[in-house]
């Protein structure tokens, strides 16, 4: 009897055996095992080759890389992908650990955003209440926009009040302090959500008060009489702060909307970096605008000086508006630690300037005060403060230029969550 068509049968040899087992196949015509029989590999047929085609598929995939590369990072995400509300929320956690456009071909997809949406719909979810998109999320209703808007426009119209009031002389400690006391209740309350931590509140209250109190304690340290009377500044400066406190608000309320809405339109992180870098230009502009405005509208009210040395005081409350508004943009989008350092720094700046002078005072140290006198004669006694809030504000809104244009700044909130997210919490611990 002729053996069968589909094994034929060759010699078996000791050498031809161990030359196939090296191969980890058969020779021309044979199975790899004496008498036709293949164990552990699929069954050739000679006619169509089935067998060899799928043995040679399964060799060129593992040569290529695993079949889904997807799956091993959604194991690696797996937290993120569930609790993720929105496709968006995903594709900011990845760009937040480190994955670019080009790193997600990899995983053979166009850009973050595509494989953030095969992510998402591949991860397994709970009978969790759907949570609102964005867009709905960000519509707020009638009344609140109205409600936060006088909020920011209490404290302008509260320091008006105490500033241009006829408050008698004796009363005016105690007004000051009344209205220091409702500032602080107003702009907690339109601060709420926003985590500013206590060392940035202790700096923006040591900046605000140094704006108020600093020059003339400047001036009172320098000079020569053994007991000065420290003299507030000019009643534009806080009415000036406090109705800039409207526009900065304002236009971190605008920033925050329109990047949110460009974030669910764009397609790359190229492309939603190029549309964000516009929007923080027109927000930081807008504020700067504010804050000019409103140093016309109350110079004009209260007739202060335009030149000599309130420019440099002009120039301070400026700078000084424009640091609190990046520090605001930077807490409001979970850099709460760079904004504390940007008006710890500014702060620290103005402290080591007043014991400068006040080592000035002391005997034996009276010539220190030398390049201070000239600089308050020179530019009068805002200069030095001004020196300390311009190079802050400055690196601080560029920091904020070089992180808000980022996908992960903006990622969508999610309060109804039982716990947070490790992969937006741990970005704040480094920041």
């Amino acid at each position: 009897m002729s053996a069968p068509e589909y094994a034929p049968r060759t010699e078996y040899a000791p050498q031809a055996s161990r030359d196939r087992a090296r191969t980890g196949g058969s020779a021309a015509g044979g199975s790899g095992r004496p008498g036709g029989v293949s164990l552990g590999k699929p069954w050739a047929d000679p006619a169509t080759g089935a067998g060899a085609a799928r043995g040679g598929a399964r060799g060129a995939l593992a040569r290529r890389g695993p079949a889904d590369p997807v799956r091993e990072l959604l194991h690696r995400h797996r937290e993120l992908c569930e609790h993720a509300v929105d496709p968006l929320e995903i594709a900011a956690g990845l760009e937040a650990h480190g994955l670019t456009d080009r790193a997600a071909a990899r995983y053979r997809h166009r850009d973050v955003f595509a494989l953030a949406e095969e992510l998402y719909a591949r991860s397994p979810r709970g009978t969790e209440t759907a949570m609102p998109g964005p867009a709905q999320a960000e519509q707020a209703s009638g009344v609140r926009r109205i409600a936060r808007g006088v909020l920011w426009l209490l404290p302008g119209a509260l320091v008006t009040l105490v500033v241009l009031a006829p408050v008698p002389a004796g009363w005016r400690p105690v007004a000051g302090a009344l209205t220091v006391l409702l500032l602080a209740v107003v702009l907690r309350a339109a601060l709420r959500g926003v985590p500013l931590g206590a060392s940035a509140v202790l700096a923006g209250c040591w900046l605000a008060a140094s704006a108020v109190l600093g020059d003339g304690l400047l001036a009172a340290l320098l000079s020569k009489d053994p007991a000065p009377w420290v003299r507030t500044a000019p009643a534009w400066v806080p009415l000036t702060l406090a109705w800039g406190a409207a526009p900065a608000g304002g236009c971190a309320r605008w920033f925050a909307v329109r990047t949110r809405r460009r974030l669910t339109v764009s397609r790359t992180l190229g492309e939603f970096a190029g549309d964000a870098r516009p929007l923080l230009a027109a927000a930081v502009l807008g504020c700067a605008a504010g804050a000019l405005a409103a140093q016309a509208l109350t110079r004009q009210l209260t007739a202060g000086g335009t030149s000599g040395p309130a420019l440099a005081a002009s120039t301070g409350v400026t700078a000084l508006a424009l640091l609190g508004f990046a520090a605001l943009l930077l807490a409001a989008h979970g850099f709460r630690r760079a904004a504390a350092r940007g008006l710890g720094a500014a702060a620290c700046g103005q402290a080591l300037v007043f014991g400068w002078a006040a080592l000035a005072r002391l005997p034996g140290f009276g010539g220190l005060s030398g390049p201070l006198e000239w600089a308050v004669a020179r530019f009068g006694a805002a200069a030095p403060s001004a020196a300390c809030l311009v190079p802050a504000a400055l690196v601080l809104l560029a920091y904020a230029a070089s992180v808000l244009t980022g996908a992960s700044a903006h990622a969508p909130s999610t309060p109804a969550a039982p716990s947070p997210h490790p992969h937006f919490t741990h970005k704040e611990h480094n920041r």
